[in-house]
């Protein structure tokens, strides 16, 4: 049975989707490698009895997305920190790319093994604001397709109908 109504569909719920999130992570300003942004990606497969929707990205994403409760600060997501600290080297290109001179009390620079551990312990208690780039876009479009789902796959059904009718 072909449901190629139903996988239009699911094709533009993901484009749109993937957009929403690349647009947000843009203007969030989270998106200083644009690693995080270009591997966003979304597949459509269709299996014999039914179609599958899959997302892709970085596993950060789902960190920078849902948010990480810190030691002191906490935030409404199944992530924290509690023993460990996140790697200082984490932080060494963000802060290249960023441009964040490493400068101390006087104006008396710092070395950047210093600059990451400050980076670094900051992180580890104050967490990471969930940004949800992608719970957003994904919720809203969720909300509207049950609607064009429907409508799709009853178009798809009828014409498998049609189809099965000429045939006999």
């Amino acid at each position: 049975m072909r449901l190629t109504k139903t996988q239009e569909a699911l094709e533009a719920f993901k484009k749109f989707v993937i957009q929403q999130s690349r647009s947000r992570l843009s203007k969030g300003n989270k998106n200083v490698s644009k690693e995080l942004y270009n591997s966003l990606k979304g597949n459509v497969k269709e299996m014999p009895n039914s179609i599958l929707l899959e997302f892709e990205m970085e596993e950060y994403g789902l960190y920078q997305d849902k948010g990480v409760s810190g030691t002191q600060k906490k935030y409404n997501t199944p992530y924290s920190y509690t023993t460990k600290m996140p790697p200082r080297k984490a932080f060494d290109k963000w802060i290249v790319r960023k441009g964040i001179a490493p400068r101390g009390k006087g104006g008396k620079f710092l070395s950047r093994q210093s600059l990451q551990y400050l980076i670094a312990r900051a992180v580890y208690k104050k967490g990471i604001k969930p940004s949800l780039f992608f719970t957003k876009p994904f919720e809203a479009a969720f909300k509207r397709l049950p609607d064009d789902l429907v409508q799709a796959y009853s178009i798809g059904l009828e014409k498998q109908i049609q189809l099965n009718i000429k045939e006999k």
